[in-house]
């Protein structure tokens, strides 16, 4: 269930994920293994209109795999936590489509996000954004009716502690929307590794097949599957990679039993 062999040194992985993403919350523009910015997300299928609305300094510094608010279906009222929450964005969308009823909590491990994160969302009331990590969030069991994440478990080890923690978070009913990276093959160890290619997005991509299989052992019910064909990679490394193993951007949707 998980892609980390033991060879890997997860606290080296961690070290260059966190700073890997403190530079893309300070320094958006500059060149990264994968896209950023307000392109990137209108080709995902974010609408203008929507990005519109979002504070720029937060569309800069997205850096999301795919497209899946149309599937999460925010209602007004709902309660939603926004795994990875990165510089704010999905967050703040789903801030306006739940209301000033609902609320929004984003987590992220890396401190230059969430700063940015605070900063940005000062003027939405519903939404509230934390340091920590989303194998692990700070919210009381039963009490979301949406979870939504954009780009991060691929990044985590121990994928099946993410999942899990997501299903004791949701109500019963509850869903769990996320985009992310996966491989049409198993990956090499030379790949799985790689703390850089984890950092990229590559390294901790589980096939598709065994993604699927993690969310439904944690205790879903896989709705939709849709593939991100929109998505890419940047440097030529990351676009071997992929090329060679078959890795792409998926949303997937999923309900809680």
């Amino acid at each position: 269930m998980e892609t980390t062999p033991g060879q890997l040194d997860t606290a080296d992985l961690e070290d260059r994920v966190r700073s890997m993403y403190e530079l893309v919350a300070t320094y958006p523009h500059q060149e990264f293994h994968f896209e950023t910015g307000r392109a990137l997300a209108e080709r995902l299928g974010y609408p203008s209109l929507d990005l519109d609305r979002i504070p720029a300094p937060a569309i800069e510094s997205f850096a999301g795999v795919g497209y899946f608010h149309d599937l999460a279906a925010l209602q007004p009222g709902e309660s939603v936590l926004d795994l990875g929450s990165g510089s704010g964005m999905d967050s703040f969308l789903a801030a306006f489509a739940v209301g000033d009823t609902g609320a929004v909590i984003g987590v992220d491990m890396t401190p230059a996000q969430v700063e940015k994160a605070r900063h940005l969302g000062a003027d939405f009331a519903n939404t509230e954004f934390r340091q920590g990590r989303v194998e692990a969030p700070d919210v009381p069991p039963g009490s979301l009716d949406c979870i939504i994440s954009n780009g991060v478990i691929n990044l985590v080890p121990e994928k099946a502690r993410v999942l899990d923690a997501a299903a004791r978070a949701l109500k019963p009913g509850g869903r769990l929307v996320v985009a992310d990276i996966v491989s049409a093959v198993p990956l090499p160890e030379n790949v799985t590794c790689d703390a850089s290619l984890w950092a990229a997005c590559i390294g901790g991509a589980m096939q598709q097949d065994s993604f699927l299989a993690a969310i439904e052992s944690a205790g879903f019910t896989v709705d939709t599957v849709r593939p991100n064909g929109a998505y890419r990679f940047l440097s030529s490394r990351a676009v071997k990679a992929t090329g060679k193993y078959g890795v792409a951007s998926i949303s997937v949707a999923a309900r809680r039993a």
